[in-house]
């Protein structure tokens, strides 16, 4: 059994992470950034080694340094949270030189999965649905004449992206030719790969990701669907399980090509396999990420599974103990990640938090490393917390969130509550009808509060 795990990662992931290793009885390894050491997770974790300076590229993007305390600690095992280092397939095949576990897939699985060209190519070959898109594009040209004889609207795409960047979609060909210079440059920028392709865009699609677990065997479960449609440019923002879209035909046929797609590719660890599914019901592959999601919670709360849990657990040699008909959810779960940032002009609210109430309540859980009195830095990701709330129902889990952001106060900074609580009192998301553009089509919908000071909101 694996004893000690160092964190290559901060904020409410390793958090989380370490909450489960004290279950397990594992002790656990921090690192942090000169911004971060008086974090939360510092003072979680059994032991603590500063890394380097705050930006990410001096500290947790140092991969020399983070293997180094591994082995100065004494760790036998690394778990890369999400984010940063999780999807380098350099960093996992460093960690196992080194004689270290990487808790993920292995380095072949990342690096496949993560070129989303190749992830086309080999979903193709298993079997699964794709959307239809062309091979890498190589000038402003090219990318014009591909998206016309395709025919618009399209999506120009880095090869290499994530997170939401490095994605435009273009309706006419003078679009199309100034996204494809943006896209290059944040390809090169952010990926270090400026390898661009386009795919045909499906035109108002719910996204729907579901959820693999697999052992070293091969033994593979699908933890059901994600239902993660509410997005802004392309990062989501509430989330939630299962989805109030899917029939059972569609989902246990989504089931089926999860299971065909991550048994063709030797998938093994915890992965999700990310969807979009039009109007008709038709789905298609997207992406894959070959790590832990940002919105794992609502998976765990309807299965009762600790999916970090059986990360650890699978790395260390274990074997799944269910059948896929074994699984079966219970109740409904929605997320909300909440942002660090002004609920109107969406730019970052970096300061220090003066004032933090959560509301509190039997099925809220928070996954929050931030309290009165803690900076919020510029060189993070802006999401400073998530909130979880579980009911028997999806409308009885709309009104406890509802009910919850009412409840939450934070001052100081500004965050986007304002915008969560717009979000879950809306009609057309209540009725569990929201497609990915609900943000951009009812914007003029929301009666945003205009903050004028972070000492307001």
């Amino acid at each position: 059994m694996i004893k000690k795990i160092l964190i290559a990662n901060r904020g409410e992931v390793a958090c989380r992470i370490i909450r489960t290793c004290k279950k397990m009885a594992i002790k656990t390894v921090a690192v942090y950034s000169e911004a971060d050491k008086d974090a939360l997770h510092t003072k979680l974790a059994d032991e603590a080694y500063h890394i380097g300076g705050a930006r990410v590229h001096e500290s947790y993007l140092n991969q020399t340094r983070i293997i180094e305390v591994a082995k100065e600690s004494g760790a036998d095992a690394v778990h890369p949270g999400y984010g940063l280092l999780s999807e380098q397939a350099d960093f996992a095949t460093f960690c196992t030189v080194e004689g270290l576990i990487f808790i993920g897939p292995n380095a072949t699985t990342i690096a496949a999965m993560g070129d989303k060209l190749q992830a086309r190519e080999t979903m193709v070959k298993a079997g699964v649905p794709v959307i239809p898109g062309s091979s890498a594009v190589t000038t402003k040209e090219e990318a014009v004449q591909v998206a016309q004889e395709m025919g618009y609207p399209v999506m120009l795409k880095a090869a290499s992206g994530g997170g939401g960047i490095g994605i435009e979609l273009c309706e006419d060909e003078e679009a199309c030719a100034l996204a494809y210079e943006r896209t290059l440059k944040k390809a090169q920028m952010f990926f270090g790969d400026g390898a661009i392709f386009i795919e045909k865009y499906i035109v108002r699609p719910r996204h729907i990701e579901m959820q693999i677990v697999a052992d070293q065997p091969g033994n593979v479960v699908i933890l059901g669907e994600r239902d993660c449609s509410i997005q802004r440019r392309h990062q989501k923002v509430v989330e939630e399980a299962p989805s109030p879209f899917l029939t059972n035909e569609t989902r246990e046929k989504m089931i089926a090509m999860a299971k065909q797609a991550a048994t063709f590719i030797g998938y093994e660890n915890v992965g999700t396999l990310e969807c979009l599914v039009a109007e008709n019901g038709d789905f298609y592959f997207l992406e894959m990420n070959t790590r832990l999601q940002v919105e794992h919670p609502v998976t765990e709360e309807i299965f009762g599974i600790d999916l970090v849990e059986w990360q650890i657990r699978i790395a260390a040699g274990e074997v799944l103990p269910w059948a896929q008909k074994d699984l079966q959810p219970e109740g409904h779960a929605l997320e909300v990640r909440i942002y660090a940032e002004d609920p109107v002009k969406f730019f970052p609210s970096p300061g220090t938090i003066a004032t933090f109430k959560q509301p509190e309540a039997p099925d809220i859980r928070h996954e929050c490393p931030v309290g009165a009195g803690s900076v919020i830095t510029p060189f993070y990701d802006p999401m400073i917390a998530k909130m979880i709330v579980k009911k028997a129902t999806r409308t009885e889990a709309c009104e406890a969130m509802a009910e919850a952001l009412a409840a939450y106060d934070i001052t100081g900074i500004k965050t986007n509550i304002p915008l969560l609580k717009e979000i879950v009192a809306h009609p057309i998301f209540c009725a569990g009808e929201a497609t990915t553009s609900f943000l951009n089509t009812h914007a003029k919908d929301f009666v945003l509060e205009k903050k004028t000071s972070p000492s307001e909101s």
